[in-house]
């Protein structure tokens, strides 16, 4: 078990969260706090890596003592690259947020998805508006099952082209832009992964809106919850139930 002065032997289980503010946030501490009080000789270290650092760093984990590492929200597409294997999610939708050390190989996988969706069902939600044809749409998408949801993008020929790629059929399609208005207050929920600097056509948003940018990442869906005054959650709001779960797959692992 891991001893009341948190000291590393070399049986300890060692993983990294990785981002470029590692230390700001609270997620190694939670995860750490876990391991202690189930007696779990094991310690996730918050690793504050720049951008220009961050191909070389994960690429060294193989020949380190590090374990793997959880990977923080503005590096997940940086690390599908780096990988030697990746989980089906990964391949499909070009993002990586937990990596393991298998040998000298990085297996990758995302977790952070089931987390958003076990949060969505805890809140009865149902209609979902989401914006966007990133990675973390391409995540939500597939693993969607039992939500009903409409998509938006400035591009309905990119919009078009997410649904097939996703092989969604029939899918609920729509546009939007800067200089038009729309009200989303019908959906329960907004999930907006798309990259719009602003979302000032949004004149009503849902009773809950999500992202997942952690507190350091400019946030237009948390710029413009606050004007019209509703609920927004991002990463950090989450991170009790992301640590929890990175916690389990630490074990597991």
């Amino acid at each position: 078990m891991m001893n009341d002065d948190n000291q590393i032997s070399k049986q300890t289980k060692l993983f990294g969260f990785i981002g470029e503010h590692a230390g700001a946030s609270r997620f190694s501490a939670l995860c750490n706090k876990m391991f202690k009080s189930n007696s779990q000789d094991a310690m996730i270290i918050p690793m504050n890596i720049r951008e220009d650092d961050f191909f070389f760093t994960v690429s060294n984990m193989k020949k380190s003592h590090v374990n793997g590492a959880v990977i923080s929200n503005e590096y997940v597409r940086k690390t599908v690259e780096i990988l030697d294997e990746k989980s089906g999610l990964v391949e499909r939708t070009g993002m990586c947020d937990i990596v393991f050390k298998e040998g000298e190989t990085l297996r990758g996988d995302v977790f952070s998805t089931r987390v958003l969706l076990e949060k969505l069902k805890d809140l009865g939600a149902t209609k979902i508006a989401l914006l966007g044809t990133s990675s973390h749409a391409k995540a939500f998408s597939l693993m969607a099952c039992g939500f009903q949801v409409s998509y938006f993008y400035d591009s309905l020929e990119e919009l078009m082209q997410f649904c097939e790629e996703m092989e969604l059929s029939n899918a609920d399609v729509n546009r939007i832009a800067n200089g038009m208005e729309v009200d989303l207050s019908d959906y329960d929920v907004v999930l907006d992964f798309s990259d719009f600097d602003n979302l000032d056509m949004l004149i009503k948003l849902a009773p809950n809106n999500f992202d997942m940018k952690n507190a350091k990442e400019y946030s237009a869906l948390k710029t413009r919850a606050s004007k019209l005054e509703t609920n927004y959650i991002g990463y950090d709001d989450m991170i009790e139930e992301l640590s929890a779960q990175a916690y389990r797959l630490i074990i597991k692992g």
